[in-house]
């Protein structure tokens, strides 16, 4: 079996990480593989911001998520204390941006499994992102000019194991 399908059958979201930071070569590691996405009509529009999780602008983000889905403090935050978040950006207004974007964090999450690193997909901070603050996080984040937020990725040192998630063939694919 390939490195590659042995990463897609090993990886599950990590809810738990160490303190342990990423050291330079993951970090170039992960971009890279962020980068090297595919884009429609490869325009290679996709931009990573990397923000570190001590970075007070994450706690900012939180508290607003929180606040547009109307809860109160959990336990956790959206990144499940992880050293490193990586905020993907798009061009707004593009009609692929979104995919792009998703395509572009899947490869992120398979290179920290290669790597045996944490990972955990992020969009529930959308809301947070898109909202009435979505300019003050566009500058905090220093998201391009005319980007827009399109989806995060926490990742880090595995503090917690979880089995990766079951699926039914016979439920999820129909062949014709």
């Amino acid at each position: 079996m390939t490195d590659v399908l042995k990463a897609l059958e090993q990886r599950s979201s990590t809810r738990g990480y160490t303190e342990e930071g990423l050291t330079k070569e993951e970090l170039d590691c992960l971009i890279r593989a962020g980068l090297q996405a595919p884009t429609a009509a490869n325009r290679q529009e996709v931009h990573i911001t990397v923000v570190s999780g001590e970075n007070p602008i994450l706690r900012e983000i939180e508290e607003e998520k929180n606040k547009k889905a109307g809860i109160a403090d959990s336990p956790h935050n959206f990144y499940y204390e992880a050293p490193t978040v990586l905020f993907l950006s798009a061009e707004e207004g593009f009609f692929w941006g979104r995919l792009d974007a998703g395509i572009a964090v899947e490869n992120i999450a398979l290179a920290a499994q290669g790597l045996g690193l944490g990972s955990l997909i992020i969009g529930c901070i959308r809301d947070a992102l898109s909202g009435d603050k979505k300019n003050y996080f566009a500058e905090a984040l220093k998201l391009p000019e005319g980007y827009a937020f399109e989806v995060a990725i926490a990742v880090g040192h595995k503090a917690v194991e979880k089995e990766p998630h079951t699926y039914s063939m016979e439920k999820n694919v129909t062949s014709l």
